[in-house]
């Protein structure tokens, strides 16, 4: 299937490791222009080498107003246009509700809410002109958090109806916003627990899977989200809006 992504402009946060990675690679395939962003220096570095020269690698903390402006900029200087953006920047903190800081509240809301919207709003002109799409990507815990999930979970939660409102905002323009809820997906940070236990990485997937009781009896891999969101990206998705998708195997109780 032709996603029709040929020189389509795309924008990933959180796209130097993991599935923001797995997705430049995917895009990159289908003919679409990508730049990615992330802080680690080492990460970049891995970024550019896996993505080679025609993927803009940028240094961007997008919680930071100039940085997230510098970064939509590159990609204009780059690629003439934003046509598509991918929010996937992002954390896991998950404490009680009780113990949880107020610190911990505001960084958690500014990078998956506040950081989300800021690069939604500077990139809006070019999304209208190019019948751009928005994916936030979140987890399952916005639909359904657990005790002790906060304040991940009222962030993830926050930004499903931050997607819901965009929708409703860029329909009139032919700009579309959906999210991915994410449940166990394999990365770099379930490769450093498995380490730190010595256990073999696929049995320990193996075991989470069957502790945390996914249906499907495993994690998900890196390209299958690549290839969800690339569709949601594509011309392909054109009458798909304001959806949240959990990709988690089943994890997820609610529909």
């Amino acid at each position: 299937m032709d996603l029709e992504l040929t020189d389509r402009v795309v924008i990933i946060t959180g796209g130097t490791d993991g599935v923001g990675l797995a997705l430049a690679e995917r895009l990159l395939q289908e003919g679409a222009h990508v730049t990615v962003c992330g802080r680690d220096q080492a990460r970049l570095e891995n970024a550019a080498t896996r993505l080679g020269p025609g993927a803009l690698v940028v240094r961007a903390d997008v919680t930071l107003a100039s940085e997230a402006e510098d970064l939509v900029a590159a990609t204009r200087e780059r690629f003439g246009r934003v046509s598509g953006l991918v929010n996937n920047a992002g954390r896991a903190l998950a404490v009680p509700v009780a113990s949880a800081s107020d610190e911990e509240w505001r960084e958690d809301l500014e990078l998956k809410v506040v950081a989300a919207q800021r690069l939604v709003r500077l990139c809006w002109e070019d999304l209208c002109s190019t019948s751009g799409s928005v994916v936030n990507v979140l987890a399952i815990s916005a639909r359904t958090p657990g005790a002790g999930s906060t304040p991940t979970a009222a962030s993830r939660a926050a930004g499903l109806a931050l997607t819901k409102a965009l929708s409703r905002e860029g329909a009139p323009h032919g700009v579309r916003a959906n999210a991915v809820l994410i449940g166990l997906i394999e990365s770099g940070q379930w490769e450093r627990r498995a380490s730190a236990a010595g256990v073999d990485l696929e049995e320990y997937y193996r075991a989470r899977a069957r502790e945390d009781g996914v249906p499907l009896g495993r994690f998900g891999r890196p390209e299958e989200f690549a290839d969800l969101v690339s569709f949601l990206l594509s011309a392909r998705a054109s009458y798909l809006t304001g959806v949240g998708v959990s990709l988690d195997g089943g994890l997820s109780p609610s529909i």
